[in-house]
């Protein structure tokens, strides 16, 4: 049986680490791999490290490493709990893990606007994951305006091997049934 990778795709606050969190409990020899925590490791351990201009390059490094790891060193059905916006990036990492055995899936976080406005208003997350901006509704808004010209495209169907989309939250439980399944062991 092959491995599943489950890339979330969404904006912040759109229930992308509850979904995780939710589908590693309910799919066994499964791992989540979550960038905002490593994030708020190198923001509280080694801020002075954070690039004054450009992208969070050794977050990114110590999600590589990790992901690695887990590639190789490990059998774990991975869920991948960062953003994945940029089509590009998307494109390349499902390429990484077909070539090294994997099954994609893309579950993609397509909540109304209003939601998401009345989700970071109220949210009780910690900002230790800012390298750079001030508060989630800085962090929806520049996410809201980036334009597909900015390499945000939404995924599509026939971009992974499984494609899902979350419109609100009545979704995510058949979502988490549905792919638990796809892990689960083939006896015919």
């Amino acid at each position: 049986m092959s491995r599943l990778v489950v890339l979330t795709v969404g904006v912040t606050h759109s229930g992308k680490s509850t979904f995780a969190q939710a589908l590693e409990g309910q799919m066994p020899n499964s791992l989540v791999i979550d960038q905002d925590n490593h994030a708020d490791f190198i923001n509280t351990h080694y801020r002075a490290l954070l690039p004054k201009q450009g992208p969070n390059r050794i977050k990114y490094a110590v999600t590589q490493t990790i992901v690695d790891y887990a590639v190789n060193q490990t059998s774990y059905h991975l869920i991948l709990c960062n953003s994945n916006r940029h089509r590009h990036a998307r494109l390349k990492l499902i390429d990484y893990y077909r070539n090294h055995g994997f099954t994609t899936v893309i579950v993609y976080f397509d909540l109304p606007d209003a939601v998401l406005q009345e989700r970071v208003a109220h949210s009780q997350r910690s900002t230790s994951i800012f390298s750079k901006a001030s508060s989630f509704k800085a962090v929806l808004d520049r996410q809201q305006a980036e334009s597909p010209d900015s390499g945000v495209i939404e995924p599509t169907v026939g971009e992974a091997d499984h494609f899902f989309v979350i419109r609100n939250g009545d979704d995510a439980g058949d979502v988490i049934r549905q792919v638990a399944e796809l892990a689960a062991p083939n006896f015919d």
